[in-house]
């Protein structure tokens, strides 16, 4: 299992990136200052935990790899498609993100950061163009392709073609523990259509959804040349992993960071 250890955090690495030179990290909860339902490595701010416990296991998570925490590049996630192009750090005076589910960079000054608990990490590299973006998807985000609109994005910010991408796709709740309602269901199947049924399996006399598999779908449909799923559960695992539905929402989260070196 590709994990790694660096100044007291455990964090997972994707192999398909390493050759690429690139700085990555989908950190666990483990190595921070947070306690209770938030327990250790938070760094979700609008959770009920302490700012300051967020704030320095942000430095934890930078330091660790190596990245100055005023590179930062993070956004206001809003289970969307938009993407944000980072031309440079985020202001440390601004407040409150910008909103996006996607962000994209091809300065090395510039280290992208997501926050998540369930929802699936996407992750892309384009080694020939050397340019980086982060995707956030949950079922409201794969069912509108945000993998695939960062696949474009890319494409019209940096002439990046799909067939030279790499692309991760992260620790996220698995289909045995992601039952859902007919609401979903039917999203699922419009957005899918016959692909719908393989995406969509019966656990329990109920409906799962898969979000790995359908995101791999997403990216496979929009090209990318090679794909590695982390094949991690987050509501399976809560040694590792911050679970929204797994605690029933009173959790904190845990980062993925990407940057180029």
């Amino acid at each position: 299992m590709p994990f790694e250890t660096a100044a007291g955090l455990r964090f997972f690495q994707f192999d398909l990136f390493k050759p690429s030179g690139v700085i990555q990290a989908i950190f666990t909860r483990q190595g921070g200052v947070s306690q209770a339902q938030w327990a250790s490595l938070n760094v979700g701010a609008t959770v009920g935990d302490d700012p300051e416990n967020v704030r320095q296991n942000l430095e934890r998570s930078f330091a660790a790899l190596g990245r100055p925490r005023h590179s930062l590049f993070d956004s206001w996630l809003v289970h969307g498609t938009h993407a944000l192009v980072a031309e440079a750090p985020r202001p440390a005076d601004q407040a409150k993100p910008p909103q996006a589910d996607i962000v994209l960079t091809n300065k090395p000054d510039v280290t992208l950061f997501m926050r998540y608990a369930d929802c699936t990490p996407i992750l892309l590299v384009d080694p020939r163009r050397r340019a980086v973006a982060l995707a956030h998807a949950g079922w409201r985000g794969t069912v509108q392709r945000a993998a695939a609109r960062a696949v474009e994005a890319m494409q019209a910010q940096y002439g990046s073609q799909p067939g030279d991408l790499l692309a991760g796709i992260g620790p996220s709740i698995s289909a045995q523990h992601y039952p859902v309602g007919p609401e979903v269901v039917a999203e699922v199947q419009a957005a899918f259509g016959h692909q719908a049924a393989n995406l969509l399996p019966q656990h329990n006399e109920r409906t799962h959804f898969d979000l790995a598999a359908a995101n791999q779908l997403i990216l496979q449909q929009a090209g990318v040349g090679q794909i590695e799923q982390a094949g991690l559960c987050t509501y399976a695992d809560p040694q590792d992993w911050f679970s929204h539905r797994g605690s029933g929402g009173q959790t904190g989260r845990f980062g993925a960071l990407l940057a180029l070196a």
